[in-house]
């Protein structure tokens, strides 16, 4: 076989379907079929390095770290819009085109997509530079994150010499949505909105953490090309879809009063889109009457953005349900008469916790004000108390779950409430999912969607159950055959020895992760012993202070974890420490470690650090005794240099631990 003719034609092949998939929407092949295509290309590759390329569509899995974000002076600026929020605002803008514009001329809708605007270069074909908006002038590099975009070409055929483009990067809300639930399942606080994740994405300086977030992009100008001039602004949409972009969708009108039913559709529409959007952009056609027209200090005259109004209704409250989230936190939700809001049919709207409600007063039977926050998730403004019953009175938050019946905490920053349980049930999926994954029992083939098959199954309802599975039962789960159930039950017969330290993480007790299960491991040398432990003796451990002491104590004796540990000990699960600690030559060291290793991992760098009895942090303050410094170290170097902290390279580390 010649290598580098197969590389070229799957990298020919997976660039063809990525078009059909990204811009025409019309796919030909599953999501599988494309995802064996790339391992193909990914495998070939890898025996022959010297044939990868920056454009391989196998590079979108990401490069290296990068310490900091070059700036970047764009060629053209990376204009904003000037906004109008009312139709009368918009005929305004179009008497404007037609005092300044002799003869005819024609507008062009846009949907504005609400995300990360991106200037976008290539050079013969190839993406070479991608940089943030920043303040139109001036952006950030991020090259190696926009390389992970899904939908980004890194190659074009027949492409000018020079191309720049500008699109909007975006998070899709179905992506939204799963990441926010993952997080949720990991205890991690949730994303805020699409564009804020998808802003937060572009700025990771680990280009595998952009990859994970499945970003997307659409195109909506051409800024710059070296090749035969275009006409008119409709003519460089079609060239870019055609070369490959995904390109936002547009219509064009003669006039401005046209316009707006086009506004009203993608108004009453938006909904359906994949990606949020918060208004619609109105842009002259022709780009010899945009010259003409030019910019003011701030925005091109021949644009505007109109911005949809956010909806707000009143509604009568029917009831106030609490519902227990996959986190344990009890949060209130207001129940209405369903109306009409933004595209959708409103029943319901978060109340977030009880000093939301005590600061609106809300209570059954009030008339409220609804709106739609960021277009995605209802929430009551205010109450009408003219329209309130006579007989209504204040809500309270339980004192007990309502799932389990366990006893509910408040949270340290005093917020919100939390079941205590283990095995509560609105927390079996996030609890199953978290006992099953990497950092705790490392039980690989249990991710987040078999965990669902089997609870739903009934054939799991604690973390314990998994060790009573057999072979036949997972075997019959959707998506699982007699080959994955053995593999499973392989995996999780081999997590039964996966030791103390893993066990504490993957019972979930609040403030114990990794590395205070690690300590504690190490402190203990089993359950049992570690069960016996009072708050006075555990905050007596380095880094166990008394309110992480407290949950610990508090998690042992909750009934349902002694009836979880009790089926954990009848299914053979080791409690024993396997913490192993080689000697005390690091012990009350502190050590931080920077930069890219290349020798370690993060992970095995901190392992030998704490097994000889020191402690890695991180960050960088006056009780850190070294920094261990890889390549491209950033602020802590520069930190631990101001305090006069000893800083050592990899070889030296290595010569420590001889």
């Amino acid at each position: 076989m010649d290598a580098e003719k197969e590389i070229a034609k799957l990298r020919k092949e997976l660039e063809h379907h990525s078009k059909l998939y990204y811009v025409y929407d019309a796919p030909v092949i599953s999501d599988y079929e494309y995802d064996m295509l790339m391992q193909k290309l990914i495998l070939l590759e890898s025996e022959h390095p010297e044939l990868i390329t920056p454009d391989s569509p196998s590079q979108k899995v990401g490069g290296q770290p990068v310490a900091q974000f070059e700036e970047v002076r764009h060629q053209v600026p990376l204009e904003s819009l000037t906004d109008v929020f009312s139709y009368e605002e918009l005929l305004g803008f179009g008497d404007r085109m037609d005092s300044m514009i002799a003869g005819k001329h024609e507008y062009v809708v846009e949907p504005k997509i609400d995300g990360l605007s991106m200037s976008l270069e290539y050079e013969n074909g190839v993406f070479v530079r991608g940089a943030t908006r920043g303040n139109g002038l001036i952006g950030e590099n991020v090259t190696e994150n926009l390389k992970t975009v899904r939908s980004l070409p890194l190659h074009i055929e027949n492409a000018p010499e020079r191309l720049v483009v500008r699109g909007e990067v975006y998070m899709s809300k179905e992506v939204f949505r799963k990441l926010n639930e993952q997080r949720e399942i990991n205890g991690e606080a949730l994303l805020a909105n699409p564009r804020n994740a998808a802003a937060g994405s572009m700025r990771q300086l680990d280009p595998k953490v952009a990859a994970s977030r499945k970003l997307d992009i659409i195109c909506f100008n051409m800024q710059y090309t070296s090749g035969e001039p275009y006409e008119t602004h409709t003519q460089t949409l079609d060239a870019m879809k055609e070369m490959g972009f995904p390109v936002v969708p547009y219509k064009k009108f003669d006039n401005i009063k046209d316009c707006i039913e086009r506004i009203e559709w993608l108004g009453e529409n938006r909904e359906s889109l994949a990606y949020d959007m918060d208004g619609a952009v109105i842009k002259i056609n022709s780009l010899n009457q945009r010259e003409a027209l030019g910019s003011t200090a701030k925005a091109p005259r021949w644009a505007t953005a109109f911005k949809y109004p956010p909806e707000k209704k009143e509604s009568k409250v029917l009831d106030i349900v609490v519902q227990v989230g996959r986190t344990g936190v009890l949060t209130p939700k207001v129940i209405v008469e369903p109306v009409r809001l933004a595209g959708t049919t409103v029943s319901a709207a978060t109340l977030h916790n009880q000093d939301n409600i005590d600061r609106l007063d809300l209570r059954i039977g009030d008339t409220v004000l609804l709106q739609k926050a960021g277009e995605i998730i209802p929430e009551v403004l205010s109450v009408n108390k003219s329209k309130r019953p006579a007989d209504s009175v204040p809500f309270a938050m339980p004192d007990i779950c309502p799932e389990c019946g366990s006893p509910v905490v408040r949270d340290v920053d005093g917020a919100a409430l939390r079941c205590t349980s283990p095995e509560c049930p609105a927390q079996r999926l996030r609890n199953i999912a978290h006992f099953a994954s990497r950092e705790a029992m490392d039980i690989e083939g249990l991710g987040i969607s078999v965990c669902e098959s089997l609870i739903n199954s009934g054939l799991v309802k604690t973390a314990a159950d998994i060790y009573y599975l057999k072979s036949e039962d997972i075997a019959r789960l959707d998506r699982m055959g007699d080959k994955s159930a053995k593999n499973l039950i392989t995996a999780i017969e081999n997590s039964k020895e996966a030791g103390l330290s893993r066990l504490l993480c993957a019972f979930g007790i609040r403030q114990v992760g990794q590395k205070a299960a690690k300590v504690l491991a190490g402190r203990f040398e089993n359950l049992d012993r570690l069960m016996e432990a009072d708050v006075e003796e555990l905050t007596k451990i380095p880094d166990i202070g008394d309110i992480t002491a407290g949950f610990i104590v508090e998690w042992f004796e909750n009934p349902q974890s002694q009836h979880l540990i009790k089926m954990l000990r009848l299914a053979g699960v080791s409690f024993e420490s396997k913490e192993e600690k080689k000697d005390d030559r690091f012990a009350g060291l502190t050590f931080v470690l920077t930069g890219t290793l290349s020798l370690y991992t993060r992970d095995e760098a901190s392992a030998i650090i704490e097994s000889y009895g020191g402690k890695a942090s991180s960050s960088v303050s006056k009780k850190t005794s070294y920094v261990l410094a890889g390549e491209n170290a950033g602020s802590k170097l520069t930190k631990a240099e101001s305090l006069g902290i000893k800083i050592i390279s990899e070889a030296e580390f290595s010569e420590l631990i001889k």
